[in-house]
């Protein structure tokens, strides 16, 4: 990994125009093959017809939208869910909780989710000095392809997701 072609830029409070000639300049100079976008709400828009932010972050997906085909690159971009997801815990998250604008579901060819299954026992969670926390990343929406959960073990000391299987009774072979 130290020897990866792995730019960063830790630029704050960027407008969507700041943030497509970065891209262009740093995909022009080093041919950068994935920009990933660390988080959504933190950009700003320069247009002015954003009368509030759900029409700001509409402009600001469009722009990432256009961004990546121009570039012909795939973007990966991180948003916050809203808080009416912390209400009802043993919910699983769905498109409509993208924070602030229907316009991310509406661009986004891939929209993945990660959250903590519930097992219905809002006491009983994963402990603090748990090692291996069992995380699901939902699939909710794929142009392409399958959508579903995806089971993951997240790793706390390599900060790391692996894959977790899930054994039904069914994939248990019986006793001949």
């Amino acid at each position: 990994l130290a020897k990866a072609p792995l730019f960063l830029d830790d630029s704050s409070a960027l407008s969507i125009l700041q943030l497509r000639a970065k891209a262009r300049r740093m995909h022009q100079q080093h041919g950068i093959k994935l920009f990933v976008i660390d988080y959504l709400q933190l950009l700003h828009s320069t247009a002015r017809r954003a009368e509030n932010r759900q029409q700001e972050i509409a402009d600001i997906s469009n722009g990432i939208k256009a961004l990546a085909k121009e570039l012909k690159v795939p973007i990966l971009v991180l948003s916050q869910l809203n808080r009416e997801l912390e209400k009802d815990k043993n919910r699983k998250p769905r498109l409509s909780d993208l924070r602030e604008s229907g316009s991310i579901e509406q661009d986004a060819d891939v929209v993945a989710l990660l959250y903590k299954p519930s097992n219905g026992d809002e006491e009983e969670g994963s402990s603090p000095d748990q090692e291996a926390v069992p995380v699901n990343l939902l699939i909710a929406k794929q142009r392409n392809g399958p959508t579903g959960d995806v089971y993951l073990t997240f790793l706390k000391s390599c900060t790391r997701f692996e894959s977790a299987a899930k054994i039904s009774g069914e994939d248990i072979p019986a006793d001949t």
